[in-house]
């Protein structure tokens, strides 16, 4: 008889944490029975999965074949259960938002509320994670990407380009001055990312200025970096709406920097004919399209986006 769901579902748990109790933590189980279920698992294969270490339970071989095939089984059930909890008569049942980090506490938590208030039979599910989760999938219904979606059967919106500039918070400038020219950038703090990512590698030539300089602090977590910015730590680079909701982030060297992210909201076709995904894909679309079109500043994207790192 093939392996229950559990036991994958058990499976992927002990892959993320590296641990039973990790994993039991995470699914609300007792230890033991996380451990019953890998051993289930393995019977059931014939095969190994982990193996103890200093470092916990590292995955075998054939562990990490299996990862995305229990991946997805997951991602069906999450969407099984979604499409259960919706009832056709209302905008109710459960609703999966993926967005960057950023975008999802800094821009979409007031948009959410909004959504809510209107309708309050409505679930959201949101996935704040930098990763492109597959609409395809089912890995999340609705989704806020920062770059033209590449897959076909999907239904797009675009919103817009959202400018970029470099920033730094008032009490920075007062301890260290103020740049007046690119030069003047290498004698202070600068905010960068820690690793190349294809990002990185992306943004680079249209910034060249910048691997001349020297990095003070590295994060490749958006979220962090617009912390550290906030902080008065140093120099970064920052989307020009988020910026502009804070009136301590200074704006320098405008005229150096011509940079944009666009943004898309995006969904899969097939639900289309979902009222409740349609409603949560209207009120993103609305929603966005509002931060864009205010005024002289646009609507925060991406957030903070460090200088890209030389490696």
């Amino acid at each position: 008889m093939a392996p229950s769901w559990d036991l994958y579902r058990t499976f992927l748990g002990v892959l993320d944490h590296g641990s039973l109790s990790g994993a039991a933590r995470e699914l609300g189980l007792t230890q033991p029975t996380v451990g019953r279920h890998i051993g289930e698992l393995e019977a059931a294969l014939g095969a190994e999965l982990f193996t103890r270490s200093q470092r916990g339970l590292l995955p075998t071989e054939l562990a990490l074949e299996l990862r995305p095939y229990a991946s997805s089984l997951a991602a069906t059930s999450a969407s099984l259960l979604r499409a259960a909890s919706a009832k056709r008569e209302v905008i109710a049942g459960t609703v999966r938002i993926s967005a960057s980090e950023v975008i999802a506490v800094e821009v979409l938590p007031a948009i959410i509320g909004n959504l809510l208030d209107a309708h309050p039979q409505l679930q959201i599910e949101l996935s704040a994670s930098d990763k492109v989760e597959d609409l395809l999938q089912r890995e999340a219904d609705v989704a806020v990407r920062m770059a033209p979606p590449a897959q076909s059967a999907l239904v797009v919106r675009r919103i817009g380009e959202l400018p970029i500039g470099i920033y730094a918070h008032r009490t920075y400038l007062a301890k260290h001055g103020t740049p007046k020219t690119v030069a003047d950038l290498a004698d202070h703090r600068i905010i960068g990312f820690d690793r190349e990512t294809a990002y990185v590698r992306s943004v680079a030539p249209r910034v060249p200025f910048l691997a001349k300089l020297t990095f003070a602090v590295r994060a490749d977590n958006n979220l962090a970096q617009l912390a550290a910015l906030r902080a008065g730590v140093g120099i970064g680079l920052c989307q020009v709406a988020l910026a502009g909701r804070d009136p301590d982030l200074v704006r320098l060297l405008p005229r150096a920097l011509s940079l944009a992210l666009e943004m898309f909201v995006v969904m899969h076709e097939n639900l289309r004919g979902s009222p409740r995904c349609r409603t949560v894909f209207d009120a993103l679309v609305s929603g966005l399209a509002a931060y864009h079109g205010h005024g002289s500043v646009r609507p925060p994207g991406a957030g903070t986006v460090g200088v890209p790192s030389r490696r």
